[in-house]
């Protein structure tokens, strides 16, 4: 099926690949996105590894309903969280479009 010398170059591509999506996934680790609720009254901001960095409640909410406060800085932090998906499918499918033998659609374990 594959000779010496196509092995060895199919492994080569295969650790240039494992390598660039390292790297990758070390930069997501860089990149901060944002999630707010109630029109920016909430914001979180957290990097593409779900570090948070910042959660930030406008002084108004201080006075209002807890449970409410609560709906919205989780509404926030998910917001956050799928911006961080997008952004994360994004760059990876980028190193991945090109890998033969995936199904499609196959989301990789990042």
């Amino acid at each position: 099926m594959f000779n010496k010398g196509q092995l060895a170059g199919l492994m080569k591509q295969a650790q240039a690949m494992q390598d660039n999506l390292k790297k990758a996934q070390d930069e997501l680790g860089n990149v901060e996105v944002s999630g707010e609720s109630g029109a920016g009254l909430v914001k979180v901001v957290m990097t593409c590894k779900h570090d948070v960095k910042r959660v930030t409640i406008d002084p108004s909410l201080l006075a209002e309903d807890k449970d409410m406060l609560e709906d919205l800085v989780a509404a926030a932090f998910n917001a956050a969280v799928r911006k961080a998906e997008d952004v994360s499918q994004e760059k990876m499918g980028k190193l991945t479009a090109g890998m033969p033998g995936l199904p499609g659609g196959m989301k990789l374990p990042f």
